[in-house]
């Protein structure tokens, strides 16, 4: 877990050296933390202010800025419309990136085993429980399966990795979508919890023959085997930088009332089926109107100078085109 260790000291340096008062104080999603810390970083060599970014999950995030507690919350899970108009707040993607299932599976290699979206959700719902069930096995007939159980794995906490896997689920699998459904918390049929990505990808590396699902950083960074999917078109996919970009390309902004958007299951036989965006939120009339331009001048920073140190960490940054609708959006919604 040297990764995470890294990540977390980058953020409390970031928020502990700076004596700046106007320090930017956000909260929410553990899926964006390592691209966020590192924009940290960064910003703070080239303006001396810092960040102070506590990863707590998407649905923490979200009371955080509710309560005005924090300068800025973030989320995997958009807010709808209504849900932004009501908490007089206003929203928009940040940067995208994509969720991967991990297992630990003694001789398997990153992208060896296969899992369709019904199959997936058949482990999640307690359904299929040893790693040579018949399902798994007509997808992996060249794979020597353990007899052994499997231990699933998922979130805890309010999480907008758990929304979006669990809406891909419901695409995948009508029993799923009827029994279970999506959130950024639900009743999980089956499985033990952990907190974050981080701890997802924790318990995933210290338990045998078990199977989880965080963000693609995570399991990069700390060398955890992920499986290959069966995206929409019946093509198998690994993940890769070119298929999460084959499935952000679908996405139309633009057409998006309050940036409203969901990327699983998007068409195209080289699109990743869990792909998502990551959203921040402010408020639209700010208690703090200073803190408010200092957090509107970091993401302004993060979309002009932010796009390599995003690729380095295999997330997708926002066209350009986005980025200038957002930029319109912070203008007409956000009082200064």
């Amino acid at each position: 877990m040297n990764f995470i260790k890294a990540i977390v000291a980058v953020g409390m340096v970031a928020a502990s050296t700076s004596a700046f008062a106007a320090d930017i104080t956000g909260a929410g999603a553990t899926f964006p933390f390592p691209v966020y810390s590192k924009w940290a970083d960064l910003y703070k060599k080239e303006t001396g202010n810092g960040l102070n970014y506590q990863s707590i999950g998407s649905g923490a995030g979200i009371k955080q800025i509710q309560a005005k507690t924090v300068t800025f919350g973030a989320t995997d899970a958009p807010l709808k419309p209504e849900q932004l108009e009501k908490d007089g707040l206003v929203q928009w993607p940040m940067v995208m990136g994509a969720i991967v299932p991990v297992v630990n599976l003694e001789g398997i290699k990153p992208g060896e085993l296969v899992f369709d979206g019904e199959t997936l959700a058949n482990v999640y719902l307690g359904k299929i429980t040893k790693w040579d069930d018949p399902a798994i096995a007509k997808l992996n007939p060249k794979l020597k399966l353990p007899t052994d159980a499997i231990t699933v794995v998922r979130r805890s906490d309010g999480s907008g990795t758990t929304f979006n896997f669990t809406d891909y689920l419901s695409k995948a699998s009508a029993d799923w979508k009827s029994k279970v459904g999506s959130g950024t918390a639900v009743e999980w049929p089956a499985g033990v919890g952990a907190k974050g990505n981080e701890g997802v990808a924790g318990n995933i590396s210290q338990t045998k023959n078990s199977i989880g699902y965080v963000e693609y950083a995570y399991a990069k960074q700390n060398k955890l085997t992920y499986a290959a999917l069966i995206n929409k078109a019946g093509k198998t996919v690994q993940p890769t930088v070119a298929a999460f970009q084959a499935a952000a390309a679908n996405a139309d902004w633009a057409k998006a009332p309050g940036y409203y958007l969901i990327l699983t299951d998007q068409p195209g036989e080289a699109s990743w089926p869990i792909t998502a965006a990551t959203f921040i939120l402010m408020h639209k009339e700010p208690a703090d109107k200073a803190a408010s331009a200092e957090a509107i001048k970091f993401f302004k920073w993060a979309f002009a100078k932010g796009d390599k140190a995003a690729e380095e960490l295999d997330y997708i940054p926002m066209p350009e085109a986005v980025v200038k609708q957002i930029e319109k959006t912070w203008s007409a919604d956000i009082k200064s």
